[in-house]
């Protein structure tokens, strides 16, 4: 979703969902009126009202949201899968960094969901056709654990542990900076950003989020942290990450990208660059989840490993920290 700015010409006295109508032909006037209504336009920077009358002045900033694709079907796909865990009930799989979950705008094919329909013959059906056995997300370049569920018992079990906070998540993140407490909370309520809809930010007036950490190794340049998030937010260690002004290396999107190595001598600044370039993602990896099996009611805690290009941050630590 990338935001789109206009300036409402030609709309003196009109609506704001009918001015809108006339520019964005392909929606209907009921869509434009949902993203209104759901903030995805502003109008001089505020969200507005479909009914407000326009002067023809404003500036009218505007995010189309994804809409699901028009599939019929999943297409199974020999896409190889690491699995960590599987019984009748449930599969844990070791996502790699950059593997969609599953189809969504401009991505059709070649996601989670078609490669668990091409190696499982039985998934779940809760979330429907197009989402057979997903349960929960990680964002596509989050490496790490996902459960998946084989049967709709199983399903409804662990969505259950899930709303109810009793599944256990352990990440392991690199960020920048040197943290000025070996561990501690973050508290902090996030919602949407306004000046970019894909976005996201603490805000008070947003959905409770809390994240508690442990500062593995502390450094000058980079740290390594354990987060161990209470709630589910989307993007949550990512946003709470970079409000205690330690955002997660290589995430653009929060400040922890490639202009964040300016300031550096040129030894430091030129080993980062490299270390951004190769690993190409944000550094965050879901190690560790910790549930109670749906059947046996026993907890199960399944593990994986730190990938290969994260462990290049690991082996860069010590030049860059000195």
């Amino acid at each position: 979703m990338n935001p789109k700015t206009i300036i409402a010409t030609g709309g003196e006295n009109s609506r704001l969902d009918k001015f809108l109508s006339t520019i964005l032909s392909d929606l209907s006037r009921t869509q434009i009126q949902k993203m209104i209504k759901d903030g995805l336009v502003l109008v001089d920077g505020q969200p507005s009202k479909a009914g407000w009358k326009l002067n023809g002045c404003e500036t009218i900033v505007y995010t189309i949201p994804e809409i699901e694709p028009e599939i019929e079907h999943i297409e199974p796909e020999n896409i190889p899968l690491d699995v960590l865990f599987e019984d009748d009930d449930i599969i844990a799989i070791n996502k790699p960094p950059g593997l969609v979950v599953h189809p969504g705008v401009g991505q059709k094919s070649g996601t989670l969901v078609h490669a668990l329909t091409y190696h499982f013959s039985q998934l779940s059906n809760v979330n429907g056709q197009l989402r057979p056995g997903i349960v929960h997300r990680l964002d596509q370049n989050t490496s790490g654990v996902i459960l998946v569920a084989k049967n709709n018992q199983a399903h409804a079990d662990l969505a259950s542990q899930f709303e109810k906070r009793k599944i256990q998540k352990e990440y392991t993140g690199f960020t920048w900076g040197n943290w000025t407490a070996p561990n501690g909370i973050i508290d902090g309520s996030i919602k949407r950003k306004r000046s970019d809809p894909t976005a996201y930010e603490v805000n008070e007036s947003g959905r409770h989020a809390l994240t508690q950490y442990q500062v593995e190794v502390d450094g000058s340049v980079l740290s390594q942290i354990s987060f161990f998030p209470k709630t589910g937010r989307t993007h949550q260690l990512r946003v709470h990450a970079a409000s205690m002004h330690h955002p997660i290396f290589g995430d653009d999107k929060y400040g922890g990208g490639v202009k964040r190595t300016k300031g550096f001598v040129p030894e430091i600044t030129k080993v980062l660059t490299q270390l951004l370039k190769k690993i190409n993602r944000h550094a965050l990896h879901a190690r560790k989840i910790t549930f109670q099996h749906p059947s046996t009611q026993e907890e199960v805690a399944v593990s994986a490993p730190i990938p290969e290009d994260l462990t290049l941050i690991i082996q860069a630590m010590h030049l860059l920290n000195g």
